[in-house]
């Protein structure tokens, strides 16, 4: 069985990244290209419904129902697609207030949603709260960082989760920010906070020895801070070995392009995060003959 190591070369086009192999370690190579999409959001915020036709700056923009026909026409043009977010599903329109988020999980039910991790607010009706509208997720909260063993969301959630895609072997674990001084602390009780970077190097490397070929972390932890003493996406990707990819959330950040970061070892690592409320989807495409296609997508 070959394996092939990919080529160091960057490719920048408007709004769009294409990017060869060399962030990704090595794949395995057969007879038969593995090809995979993955699509994701962020800091979706209870959005059910497109922004007012005379909002200032995102006129008729985003809505539930647009973004799943987006989906299924992705769907249908490729076979292997993976959708995720990166937290703070919960809070931000009266959709929330009238359903407490058994609404936002019906509906990525609907949607596919493979895996999510969980965003500060998403701990805004507290634990028990989450757990009631976390019954309609048919779908995993990927929470490394979080230790949950001391309440009522023990084994609600897991630290990462494998998908076999084509000849792809892809880990996907979650990452948590800080939740003291963010959230209400009758609203986490006992959760235990642990090291992110620590966390996501234990994780990201148990993944890799699992036989991962692409390790994907799920980041609630912001995108970068004017503080240099804060962990953030930027921070966590050079500060780690084994991550390829960083879906990120938090801090509300589009990016015209994915941002490139070089870990402890040198290796590229790819961030990619897309606003809020749903204004986009994050669409990467892996293909073993042609690299890495990365843009985000309006809604609308």
């Amino acid at each position: 069985m070959n394996r092939r190591k990919f080529i160091q070369n960057l490719s920048l086009g408007s709004g769009s990244v294409l990017l060869s192999f060399s962030s990704f370690g090595q794949l395995i190579s057969k007879e038969k290209s593995s090809k995979i999409t993955i699509l994701h959001t962020n800091d979706t915020h209870s959005n059910i419904d497109p922004f007012p036709i005379n909002h200032a700056k995102y006129p008729g923009m985003g809505g539930v129902s647009r973004r799943h026909a987006l989906i299924q026409q992705i769907r249908k043009a490729e076979e292997h697609v993976l959708l995720l977010d990166s937290g703070d599903i919960f809070q931000g329109t009266p959709y929330f207030n009238m359903f407490g988020g058994e609404l936002e999980m019906k509906l990525m039910t609907e949607m596919g949603y493979d895996a999510a991790t969980m965003g500060n607010h998403d701990f805004d009706i507290g634990l028990e709260g989450f757990k009631k509208a976390k019954q309609h997720a048919k779908f995993p909260f990927l929470c490394a960082n979080y230790d949950f063993s001391d309440t009522i969301l023990k084994g609600e959630t897991k630290s990462y989760e494998i998908f076999q895609k084509d000849d792809l072997r892809i880990g996907i674990f979650g990452i948590g920010i800080d939740l003291n001084g963010l959230v209400s602390e009758n609203n986490y009780l006992n959760t235990k906070f642990l090291n992110p970077v620590f966390c996501a190097e234990r994780i990201a490397k148990e993944l890799k020895q699992k036989g991962c070929d692409l390790v994907i972390c799920l980041s609630h932890l912001g995108y970068e801070y004017a503080d240099e003493t804060k962990i953030s996406d930027r921070k966590l990707a050079q500060q780690t070995s084994h991550i390829d990819l960083i879906l990120g959330g938090h801090t509300h950040s589009f990016l015209e392009k994915p941002t490139i970061e070089k870990n402890k070892k040198g290796q590229n690592v790819l961030i990619n995060q897309v606003g809020y409320a749903g204004l986009y989807l994050g669409r990467i495409d892996i293909d073993m003959k042609k690299g890495v296609f990365c843009r985000n997508l309006d809604i609308k």
